[in-house]
């Protein structure tokens, strides 16, 4: 397996993804790897959870398996389904040959579709895949409850076959923005991780590689403000992912300083709702008056 030396090889490599980590978050991501225990990340939207998961994948060379998790979600769309259309096929053709199927013959592993849990547990190869189950908070309780055999296990249960587990436990990040409070069971199986917006200084150095072309005035000055409009009362405070977005539609249109009209035409890209927009533009009003 491609795992990290120590958590400074994890740095190395997290930044060679274009993925920087402070100290907190390259101690979560190497014990991830080494302890082979879910890694449970929170923080406010916009703070790279995702793309956390994303670069570890990249920083491994393996692959990287997503489930997302929204209200309703179901079983059969994190764990398995059945090929309906090819168990048809099978009787149909049977039936051609006056050959007996027995329902057993369509319930086994060539009839399964897998979905992200029990794809990750029967991936192959030396090298785990990342598991990135985005979004937690965002599922019910009764799907936290299914999560928990896989969690403590790497195992999938189907009843018609019996238990598949991962001969190579996948390396599993989940990720919450905290829209409601996750069950302790969940939890106790994770290694946690809070992350905290990053610094202007190292926000304007993410942002830098994601925009390269970019101005370094323009990036300099843009990712200031999005940090100080976060202290402003907003409904949805803009995370890093907004800081790039703005920057790229910004040097898209040519705009190379922050007091250019095109600044405030396109403060779409950090704020999202009529209230915010009228925020920010006064809140950028008077940040370039005192800057």
């Amino acid at each position: 397996m491609t795992a990290f030396a120590n958590i400074a090889d994890t740095r190395e490599a997290l930044d060679g993804a274009d993925y920087l980590v402070d100290d907190g978050m390259s101690m979560a991501l190497y014990l991830a790897v080494k302890l082979g225990q879910p890694l449970l990340l929170e923080g406010e939207p916009g703070v790279g959870k995702t793309t956390a998961a994303k670069a570890l994948a990249s920083a491994l060379g393996t692959d990287l398996i997503r489930l997302q998790c929204y209200e309703g979600i179901s079983a059969s769309e994190a764990l398995y389904e059945w090929d309906y259309p090819r168990q048809m096929l099978g009787i149909r053709l049977a039936e051609s040959g006056d050959n007996e199927l027995a329902a057993a013959d369509l319930f086994t592993a060539d009839f399964l579709l897998d979905r992200p849990l029990l794809k990750a547990v029967r991936h192959s190869g030396a090298t785990p895949p990342v598991l990135l189950i985005d979004e937690i908070d965002r599922s019910d309780d009764e799907f936290e409850a299914l999560l928990l055999e896989f969690l403590a296990e790497s195992a999938v249960t189907v009843p018609e076959i019996g238990t598949f587990t991962a001969s190579v436990p996948p390396i599993v990040v989940l990720t919450s923005n905290r829209s409601r409070e996750l069950h302790d069971a969940l939890k106790r199986r994770c290694y946690y991780h809070w992350i905290e917006f990053p610094s202007v200084e190292r926000s304007a150095e993410i942002v830098r590689r994601r925009v390269p072309s970019a101005s370094a005035d323009l990036v300099r000055a843009a990712t200031a403000f999005v940090s100080s409009a976060r202290r402003v009362d907003l409904d949805k405070p803009p995370g890093l992912a907004e800081a790039i977005d703005w920057v790229t539609a910004l040097q898209t249109l040519g705009v190379t300083r922050l007091d250019h009209a095109d600044a405030r035409a396109t403060i779409g890209s950090i704020a999202k709702t009529p209230d915010d927009v009228a925020a920010v533009s006064v809140a950028l009003d008077e940040h370039l008056a005192s800057t």
